[in-house]
């Protein structure tokens, strides 16, 4: 069965180049817009803000399933050496569990604007900036994972494969 797969590149990957970080940075770009739209839309009185945030955070509970997935499968092909496996763990773990909030938080808005389109609470704000927290926490580890631990880059994965990392 394994000869039916494509061989792996210099980056250890069947395809070019890492395909997490290109949809990943999507999510992170509709979520934080998601969250300044609020904000903005909440201290201006602006309810046309709200359609927008809305439709971010919608878009954004799609795609963070497929970044997940690329991300799942990229892990799985990067072989990380001992230092790396317990920030890639940890990034994996809040990478799901950012899926399922993000998920929530979107139901939760749905459910706000199914009620008043025009209005927002502000413990959904307060939600709102526990979730750009969160973000960032994951975009450091990502960051880590690439510029400290240099997952899918092609020094890190020659001496992988030449046994030096491990």
């Amino acid at each position: 069965m394994l000869e039916y797969l494509p061989p792996l590149n210099d980056h250890n990957l069947p395809y070019p180049d890492t395909i997490h970080p290109i949809v990943v940075h999507f999510v992170i770009a509709m979520v934080l817009f998601a969250v300044l739209c609020d904000g903005i839309g909440y201290f201006t009185r602006n309810a046309r803000l709200y359609e927008v945030s809305w439709w971010n955070l919608f878009f954004a509970t799609i795609s963070i399933f497929i970044a997940i997935i690329f991300g799942q499968i990229e892990a799985g092909l990067a072989e990380p050496y001992s230092v790396a496996e317990s920030t890639l763990n940890l990034h994996t773990l809040l990478g799901w569990s950012l899926s399922g909030i993000i998920a929530a938080v979107t139901a939760w808005r749905y459910v706000l604007r199914s009620r008043d389109p025009k209005t927002l609470p502000l413990p959904f704000l307060g939600v709102g900036l526990l979730l750009t927290g969160l973000v960032f926490f994951q975009v450091y580890l990502g960051d880590v994972l690439v510029w400290v631990y240099g997952l899918h880059t092609v020094p890190v994965v020659e001496a992988t494969r030449e046994g030096i990392l491990q």
